[in-house]
């Protein structure tokens, strides 16, 4: 049964001293293709990577700088999608699974052993063993999230409370169906599941840093927040979770999955929003006590 090799499979950036109740993380930017899941794919090395948050860890992963841990997934979505439950596991992909009740991601082949890359191209022409799938979710998701719930638990035992900023990107034409004629389409969206992920005046501060960035703002449509929403942004417990989708034709060539450019400009525009952000938290979430 192929296993992941013996390598990292997240890699954490951390300040020299935590002076905010933040955690800035990327799962799904993973570029780290194991070998074996290349060959048994059905898609070239290009078009697997269709599905990738490319290069957002990039954009965010000087968090350290003003006082943020960084978390980024080193194994890529296609192989395993950390943004879904454990046990999201799709019959169509993997044999020997049962069809459980209905489940609109695990349908659409977008379970944590995803079926399909962007477009709805099958990543593989026949069906991986439950026996393999099971490692995967072993040996890279159960790692990411004892690995984030260890960075969320000691940020919210330091500083009484923490936000998570779940960082991800959105093809460009993701949100047409969305929009009304005339609507100007926004850059980002912002997922707090309708305000039961986090406070309302934390999404409030983090909307105000990217809109005095130039950008336009939505929240919760089309993306509303996934599993990482959902599982960690427990406000009445002092978490909170926002999940952040940018639109990548911003900052990458998305045919040819390269940076634009001008990529550097775009990436000092988010260090300037990861500033803001992480100010206005010293102002908004209670400090230990010294």
């Amino acid at each position: 049964m192929p296993i992941v090799p013996n390598v990292p499979v997240y890699r954490i950036l951390r300040p020299l001293r935590q002076s905010v109740a933040a955690v800035f993380a990327s799962p799904h930017s993973g570029s780290d293709y194991p070998a074996h899941f290349l060959a048994r794919s059905a898609l070239d090395r290009h078009m697997i990577r269709s599905s990738e948050d490319a290069f957002v860890d990039r954009l965010f992963d000087m968090a350290p700088d003003f006082g943020a841990p960084f978390l980024a997934a080193r194994m890529p979505r296609a192989y395993i999608d950390l943004n879904r439950a454990a046990d999201e596991l799709d019959p169509g992909v993997i044999d020997g699974v049962m069809r459980a009740p209905h489940n609109p991601r695990v349908s659409s082949g977008l379970g944590v052993i995803p079926r399909v890359v962007a477009g709805g191209r099958a990543i593989y022409s026949g069906k991986l063993s439950l026996d393999e799938a099971q490692a995967r979710i072993r040996q890279v998701w159960h790692p990411y999230h004892e690995a984030l719930r260890g960075l969320l638990d000691q940020t919210r035992a330091e500083f009484g409370e923490v936000l998570l900023l779940d960082c991800h990107s959105m093809p460009h034409e993701a949100i047409d169906a969305h929009m009304r004629p005339g609507q100007p389409r926004p850059d980002v969206v912002l997922g707090d599941r309708f305000g039961a992920a986090a406070r309302r005046d934390l999404v409030d501060r983090v909307e105000a840093a990217f809109t005095s960035a130039g950008l336009r703002v939505v929240r919760n449509a089309p993306f509303a927040g996934a599993h990482i929403t959902q599982a960690y942004g427990r406000p009445s417990r002092g978490m909170h979770a926002i999940q952040i989708e940018i639109d990548r034709a911003l900052y990458m060539d998305e045919a040819r999955i390269e940076p634009r450019p001008d990529f550097a400009a775009f990436r000092s525009l988010m260090a300037g929003v990861v500033a803001e952000i992480t100010g206005a938290l010293r102002h908004s979430l209670p400090l230990a006590a010294e």
